[in-house]
Order: structure tokens, then sequence, then C-alpha cells
């Protein structure tokens, strides 16, 4: 009995918690300047022409085997 009751308080306890984590602030709105310049920087960065090469893996050493026991 004291565990189901535990369990449904418990779980109650969390569907509340998960209610109140997509709460936002009232100072949060959506910006139309800010949408603004962020949709123009990120045409100029898809109509960039400068490419970046990726750089070169590094040179790995061959691995060690384990010695095996003499007979």
């Amino acid at each position: 009995m004291k565990y189901g009751l535990t369990f449904a308080l418990t779980l109650i306890g969390l569907c509340a918690a998960s209610g109140f984590a997509e709460a936002r602030p009232p100072t949060v709105m959506n910006s139309p300047g800010y949408d603004a310049r962020l949709q123009e920087s990120r045409k100029a960065l898809s109509n960039s022409t400068t490419t970046t090469t990726p750089a070169d893996a590094p040179a790995t050493a061959p691995k060690r085997s384990k010695k095996k026991p003499a007979k």
C-alpha cells in the first residue's frame, strides 16, 4: 500500500514539474529586428565563397601487439 501511494505521489510530482519546465519568463518575446538580422547573416554566410579545407589527420603510430608467452 505504501509503495503504491509513494509511486502515485512521485508520478504526480513529476508531471507537475514537467509542466513548469515549459514555462518561459514574461520578458522573452519574439523580436522582429533580431530575426531579420539573423536571417541576413545566415544569407550572407550561405552566399560566401570562402571555403575551408579540413585539417590533415594526425599520423597514427602502429599499434603494439602483446608479446606471446614463451613455451
